[in-house]
């Protein structure tokens, strides 16, 4: 084996770096293992019993409220503290840790996702002078008509619409856009392209904007590791939750209009120091009592946060109920890092990320605060600190801003006469006077620039502001100008960002798919390494080395990538492992011909991987060219499934090819009594299908006409029966509801009738105590009032359907604290549902375009991607077939959604695989026979290569069938597709693939010859 030193130390090298990636997540659930330790110790369940009076009904709800509440406030007490110390090196604190972590999808771990837009046909609307005319409605109407056809961002659809009128009669857009894009530099004479271009800016401005909002606003929500990610190809933004108790307080904050405000900020530090130790002084004597309030995590914190601020985890071992002397005299004063300085800052105090939260919450409930004062954080930390400012604002007895709303016409980025960065802004014409009386009687005071709660910039007034035009200076950085003058004009968003696409997984039923992924996963490796022992002996224990490595090095490289496992990405490990085994099983198979061929074992191996190469990279690189497109187009656990095949893929490569040639590199070298004999078989499997005689070739019309029956059923399925679209593709919403008994879809869907007026479609979702909800009711309002009355006709409409009787609305919404009631929900709206159809139809069409490709340059010849491409639209009619066949008779839902267009692709990407396994046999076959009859060459390919497509779709069979049975019911409809699409794509390889390359190929020759 050539290089095999530096192999050897590539993959030490490798493992060392996942050993380190995965030691984050190691230590990461340790210290939340000790976090759920801490949080239902004797102190919550003593203290659950006292709240709950003794009533048993209420102990388990309020001893959950209370060991969350503990629970979270451990983490966050000990987020900034050091958990990890490598090799004495470095330390890492748990927040860091936690970032490094790998991250599970919200399927797995409960929370919500949302698909925000801003919406590009409002911005131009209100950009437009009069957009009631009749030549800008036409324009508008024609834009979005082909926005929804051929999707892309709404300006390029706006431009082409103007483009198309324009070639029939003259369209002056500056006389619709002049006055309000004037200060963009467009006048009565600027063409429609300049218009375009400004309006253009505007609609990335405002996405820009909107995004830097809703980046500040998911910081406040509470949650661990929130994700927000932009879609600049659509212009989307993408936001995670996990752990969301309130979706629709979460909906209602991110669509709400950003609040920018002006407040006066107090000029007597004396003052609000004092304010700050009399709240101190009162929450000491009143103790842990301060922050009683009816609601029962409040009543429960009282004590737990105070203890917590020093409790386990910090260098001194206090116990649960102990407290230091310190918190206990100064609650509130303890919590800063230090008090402010008033000659170098207005900010009353500093304090850490971690006790900002805390301070917060008691000033809140302190009772002694005066009435004209009030307490704002600074929106960043001080540099490079994790420190963030406090700052006490006055407030008159109206306890109002001094200005509100929309107010500021423009904001920019700029430089004063010394070169310094500052932001300079433009109020609009109403405000600039009240800013002008503002700036007035200020004088030498600071102002407050405030956006949602947040303290952004605290300018001093140096001189009375006439015109509405002011300067912000300070000790500002260039970036921090542009993120100033973006928060500036944030107060005037052109057009709210509305919610597109939401999806909400409760956390009962995010363990219940951990708990089935993992079952699933171990079932299938356990059964995949003792098929590979059982058929290949020796040699099937170096395959299983390889896998366990291969297990190894993907999880390792998911966590450095910061990839998110999700249930589909749970399969999508599973399906590597079937798959992993390929490269393997190819390699044996051939080992073991040149071992029957009478070589010895050391000649045949190096020649068995020789010419096994270019079949193992050829059908991995075509599934990874699938798996590519996936990716790109797919979103949400989809994506998750994409990259895991992906990533598996390339390490399965590596895994099969070298770390298995080193295991029988190192048997090789064994000597004396610790030599191991090296078996690619066992006595059961040596003969099997050693030299089968099947004739393909001489059989293949019959084989034409039993695929043109199967295609004609499944032809007819689709056109009679068709298929049941999810809100995926339709649009609509879909709930899932947990009974705690078991009910009929039928009554159900009785009582839901009456309460919408129509009857929605309801289905058994795994067992049948659980249904699947959907309905279209109201689907193109997305309002919050919506949202609710929504929730309130199901929660009517199967209310009596529980025998549980005291199951409110609010406990029937949320299941944080019962498992009944909505364990998920599903919204998506109509451009939405248009957006995913059209890109799962452009993801198909890409990915046979670029498997044609591939192997016709691959193979020399068009005919065998032809050949292909023929198998692969055989296999993905059938597979969409079967669906629409099955669909309400089996017993689980068989939804098109994006789930099964990732089936699809894959089914593809697996297909080829073995398509291409065959070709490159007849590839061999043709270069050692040129001469010899195409048919017997193309058969012979065949039969050779029939015992390696038995292996290689029995290990996927049979991860699949574990996957199905174990994975739970988010699965079974995937596994069920992907069983039918890989038998499927077997039958094609064999009866479509091959049969068309050789008509395609003998008719071109017009002989059965090949040269």
């Amino acid at each position: 084996m050539k290089n095999k030193g530096a192999i050897k130390v590539i993959a030490i090298l490798f493992a060392l770096i996942c050993v380190y990636q995965l030691s984050f997540t190691y230590f990461t659930k340790r210290v939340e293992g000790k976090a759920k330790e801490f949080a239902q110790s004797q102190v919550a369940q003593n203290e659950a019993r006292k709240i709950s009076g003794g009533n048993d009904l209420r102990y388990q709800e309020i001893f959950d409220s209370i060991s969350n509440a503990r629970e979270n406030a451990y983490l966050d007490s000990i987020s900034d503290q050091p958990v990890y110390n490598f090799l004495f090196m470095r330390k890492f604190t748990y927040k860091e840790c936690k970032a490094r972590e790998i991250k599970l999808g919200l399927d797995l771990k409960g929370g919500m996702n949302v698909m925000m837009e801003v919406s590009a046909v409002d911005v131009i609307k209100n950009l437009a002078i009069n957009p009631e005319d009749p030549t800008f409605v036409s324009l508008i109407n024609r834009a979005t008509l082909i926005h929804r056809n051929d999707g892309g961002k709404y300006i390029d659809c706006f431009e082409k619409a103007v483009n198309e009128a324009n070639n029939k009669q003259k369209v002056d857009l500056s006389s619709f856009f002049r006055v309000k894009l004037q200060d963009k530099g467009i006048t009565a004479t600027s063409s429609n392209s300049q218009v375009i271009s400004a309006i253009r800016k505007e609609c990335t401005d405002s996405y820009e904007r909107t995004f830097q909002v809703l980046s500040k606003r998911i910081d406040k929500f509470g949650v661990a590791q929130p994700t927000i990610q932009k879609l600049d190809q659509n212009e989307r933004i993408a936001i995670e939750l996990p752990g969301i108790k309130d979706p629709q307080r979460v909906a209602k904050l991110l669509e709400g209009s950003a609040q920018l405000q002006f407040w006066l900020v107090e000029n007597d530090l004396n003052k609000a120091y004092k304010a700050i130790q009399d709240a101190d002084s009162w929450l000491a004597s009143v103790g842990s009592k301060a922050t009683v309030t009816e609601d029962i995590v409040a009543e429960s914190m009282t004590e737990t946060t105070t203890d917590l601020v020093a409790s386990t985890e910090t260098k001194t071992s206090k116990t649960d109920d102990t407290v230091s002397a310190a918190q206990k005299s100064h609650p509130l004063l303890s919590l800063f890092a230090s008090m402010g300085n008033p000659q170098i800052s207005l900010a009353v105090g500093v304090a850490s990320s971690a006790n900002k939260d805390e301070i917060s919450r008691l000033l809140k409930d302190c009772k002694v605060l005066p009435k004209d004062i009030m307490f704002l954080w600074s929106a960043k930390p001080i540099n490079k600190t994790n420190l963030y400012e406090l700052y006490a604002i006055h407030l008159d007895k109206s306890r109002a801003a001094l200005l509100d709303g929309d107010v500021i016409s423009d904001a920019k980025d700029d430089f004063d006469q010394q070169g310094r960065p500052v932001v300079t802004m433009v109020m609009k014409s109403e405000a600039a006077s009240k800013w002008a009386k503002i700036t007035a009687n200020h004088k030498g005071e600071c102002i407050a620039i405030v956006l949602d709660g947040e303290v952004y910039s605290a300018p001093r007034v140096n001189s009375e502001i006439t015109g509405g035009r002011s300067e912000i200076s300070g000790q500002f950085t260039v970036d921090e100008t542009k993120d100033l003058a973006n928060i500036l004009k944030s107060g005037k968003l052109t057009a709210p960002a509305k919610i597109v696409q939401e999806s909400v997984v409760g956390p009962s039923l995010g363990e219940e798919s951990i708990k089935a992924g993992m079952m699933s996963f171990l079932f299938a490796f356990v059964l995949v390494l003792i098929y590979m022992i059982f058929f290949y002996s020796t040699a099937g224990i170096a395959a299983c080395v390889a896998l366990i490595c291969n297990l190894f090095f993907l999880f390792g490289v998911l966590a450095s990538l910061g990839a998110v496992l999700t249930l589909p990405g749970i399969a999508g490990i599973v399906l590597t492992m079937g798959m992993a085994v390929d490269a393997n099983v190819i390699i044996n198979e051939r080992v073991k011909e040149e071992i029957l061929k009478g070589k010895n074992i050391g000649s045949a191996i190096a020649d068995g991987y020789k010419v096994a190469y270019s079949a193992i990279i050829d059908g991995n690189v075509t599934t990874l060219l699938t798996g590519i497109v996936l990716a790109y187009f797919g979103s949400g656990p989809v994506q998750g499934f994409a990259i895991t095949l992906c990533i598996g893929i390339l390490t399965s490569l590596f895994c099969g090819i070298f770390i298995s040639r080193l295991v029988f590199e190192a048997l090789l070298n064994r000597k004396g009594e610790k030599k191991l004999d090296i078996a690619f078989y066992t006595k059961i499997t040596k003969h099997f299908l050693e030299n089968p005689k099947i004739n393909f070739v001489g059989t293949h019309s019959k084989q034409m006409i039993v695929t043109a029956i199967l295609g004609i059923i499944a032809i007819g399925s689709l056109a009679i029966k068709g298929l049941d679209y999810g809100v995926d593709f339709a649009g609509g919403r879909t709930y899932v509801i947990r009974f705690d008994q078991d009910v009929t879809p039928e009554s159900v869907r009785s009582n839901l009738t009456k309460e919408f007026g129509s009857a929605p479609e309801v289905k058994t979702y795994g067992p049948s105590y659980q249904v699947k909800v959907t309905t279209d009711y109201k689907v193109k309002e997305d309002s919050e009032v919506v949202k609710k009355e929504i929730i309130s006709k199901l929660y009517n409409g199967t209310k009596d359907l529980f025998k549980d009787k005291t199951i409110t609305e609010k406990k029937f919404q949320s299941t944080e604290t019962s498992p009944l009631g909505i364990i998920s929900s599903e919204i998506v709206g109509p451009t939405m549902a248009e957006d995913i159809q059209r890109s799962a139809i452009i993801a198909v069409i890409i990915s046979l375009v670029l498997i044609f490709i591939y192997i016709a340059i691959r193979f020399n010849k068009w005919q065998y991607g032809l050949a292909g491409l023929a198998s692969l639209s055989f296999d993905a009619l059938i597979t969409i077939g079967a669906f629409s066949l099955f669909n309400k008779i089996l017993p689980f839902t068989l939804e098109v959604d994006q789930q099964f267009v990732a089936v699809i692709l894959t089914v593809i990407g697996y297909s080829i695989n073995d398509t291409v396994i065959v070709f490159d046999r007849v590839r061999e076959n043709v270069k050692l026979f040129p001469k010899e009859n195409y048919g017997k060459l193309m058969n012979d390919a065949m039969n050779q290569t029939l015992s390696r497509t038995f292996n290689t779709l029995g290990t996927t069979i049979l991860t699949l069938l574990i996957i199905f049975i174990f994975g739970g019911e988010g699965l079974r409809g995937f596994s069920f597709s992907m069983l039918i699409g890989i038998v499927t794509g077997c039958f094609a390889s064999l009866f479509v693939a091959c049969p068309t390359a050789y008509y395609l190929i003998t008719k071109k020759n017009k002989t059965t010859t090949v040269k």
